[in-house]
């Protein structure tokens, strides 16, 4: 469950998360940006993770197995992909309001109108942030899931539940950090949380607790189906 080295994409997320965190302590940039950047990240990594679900579906197969109550079915990727985009679109959405309303960032809220004033909230660092996230997550996919190959074997159930284990801990720090703006801490919390975001995304194999999570379920239906025959 834990890793043993470190690759090349761990080294840069060392880099790009010491960026902000140096530059909110010496640069003199805002707390707030940082922080609203690192919610946004969420987002980042789900259209990631729509853009790997779709390249599956158009160029290595076009259906896959769908778990459902115990029962499986062969389903369109499409059907996949779609169901991720509400589900994981719902989950954006709780997570982003619940941040505007904690941090204090929009006195006067609106479910969309919170949305509209993003880019202005940013500020240029901000959006400079945004942009070394968005690069950092462009070259790990393209060394991680297409140049190693794993875009070939990956199922789609996989990939559909990949980001919720990265980004539940992450965000909810995040959220929690919010608060902390209000009180003018957050240039110690923004410390605090960039140390522990490396540590989660360095040490501990989220790849090797879905792996488990899989052989558990795939056990448990081995048992179920064995149970049905005797």
């Amino acid at each position: 469950m834990f890793k043993r080295k470190l690759t090349v994409s761990d080294l840069l997320l060392i880099i790009v998360n010491l960026v902000p965190l140096y530059c909110v302590w010496f640069e003199g940039w805002n707390a707030s940006e940082v922080f609203l950047v690192y919610c946004l990240e969420t987002v980042i990594i789900g259209l990631v993770n729509v853009l790997k679900m779709a390249c599956v579906t158009l160029f290595v197969r076009k259906t896959d197995t769908w778990e459902n109550g115990g029962s499986s079915s062969m389903q369109s990727g499409w059907l996949f992909i779609f169901f991720f985009i509400v589900h994981y679109g719902f989950f954006v959405f709780i997570q982003t309001q619940i941040f505007f309303s904690v941090s204090g960032l929009i006195p006067e809220r609106s479910l969309l109108g919170n949305y509209a004033q993003i880019p202005a909230l940013l500020g240029n660092n901000g959006k400079l942030m945004l942009i070394i996230f968005i690069a950092y997550y462009t070259m790990q996919t393209f060394f991680e899931f297409f140049s190693s190959g794993k875009y070939k074997t990956v199922s789609m159930g996989r990939l559909m539940f990949e980001p919720y284990i990265r980004i539940f801990v992450q965000q909810f720090v995040v959220i929690l950090g919010s608060i902390f703006l209000n009180f003018g801490a957050g240039k110690i919390f923004i410390l605090i949380f960039v140390v522990a975001k490396i540590f989660f995304e360095l040490f501990i194999n989220f790849n090797r607790l879905l792996e488990i999570a899989e052989k558990r379920e795939r056990l448990k239906k081995s048992q179920n189906s064995k149970t049905v025959n005797n």
